[in-house]
């Protein structure tokens, strides 16, 4: 909050110092970029004791790889429907950090990790840039998040897109588990921005005699709605592929 300037002393040759320019001097100015958060020993940690309760609750990788990956994904998907630079690269930003809130539980991991992202991150970022990189982490999930921002809508289809072998653990169980098995049996998954046709595209091959197309939707109908609405946010139509033939 803003002080207000107490009048010096007369008897004082220097003025009073103003608070105002003080809380001015320690607001943060710097550009914040995915280097920066990166380097951030408190966040490092918070996505690996993340990635361990997820091993533990029997879920797929969602630690450094799931975390880089993510935040390149979104920031591309910005750059490529045209937003400035600033804009992308607070997508990356919350893409990076957006499972941090599985540290605490899988439930409500949004919010929470929002929670904790604006705690560590209040005295290092400016509160504008802050406020749109803790809400994109809080509405990421389908069961209570909403594409609130360009941001917010980046962050969804980088996390949503993210759907792939290399993600199942060496303890999945994929004759049991419909998604181990499925993620095991996506050989390669593409977003695709056409800034041109204005459309946004999922491209999946996935092995059918691992899992069945149908199983992809028995799991992933509710996320490939959000990625429609998170889309339209982007003045962009979804579209889904798999194995090269259009599905929605």
């Amino acid at each position: 909050m803003k002080g207000t300037a107490e009048p010096a002393s007369k008897a004082s040759a220097q003025p009073a110092p103003s608070k105002a320019k003080d809380a001015s001097a320690s607001a943060p100015t710097d550009e914040v970029t995915l280097e920066r958060v990166q380097g951030n020993a408190e966040l490092s940690s918070f996505i690996s004791a993340a990635d361990r309760v997820m091993e533990g609750l029997g879920y797929t990788e969602h630690g450094f790889r799931h975390a880089n990956l993510t935040a390149r994904i979104a920031y591309n998907v910005l750059t490529r429907a045209g937003f400035d630079e600033h804009t992308a690269n607070l997508a990356s930003v919350a893409g990076y950090l957006h499972d941090v809130g599985n540290m605490l539980t899988r439930e409500a991991h949004g919010q929470t990790g929002g929670v904790l992202v604006y705690h560590a991150l209040r005295d290092q970022v400016p509160s504008q840039d802050l406020a749109t990189i803790v809400s994109a982490i809080a509405n990421h999930e389908e069961e209570n998040g909403y594409a609130v921002s360009p941001v917010s809508a980046a962050v969804i289809l980088a996390d949503k897109s993210d759907v792939h072998r290399s993600r199942v653990r060496k303890s999945g169980q994929i004759q049991f588990d419909i998604h181990d098995r499925v993620n095991f049996a996506a050989e390669q998954s593409f977003l695709r921005v056409d800034s041109a046709a204005k459309t946004v595209t999922l491209e999946l091959t996935i092995d059918t005699e691992i899992s069945q197309v149908m199983e992809y939707f028995e799991i992933f109908l509710g996320r490939m709605q959000m990625c429609r609405k998170a889309a339209e946010v982007l003045d962009c139509r979804f579209k889904l592929t798999i194995n090269g033939a259009e599905l929605a």
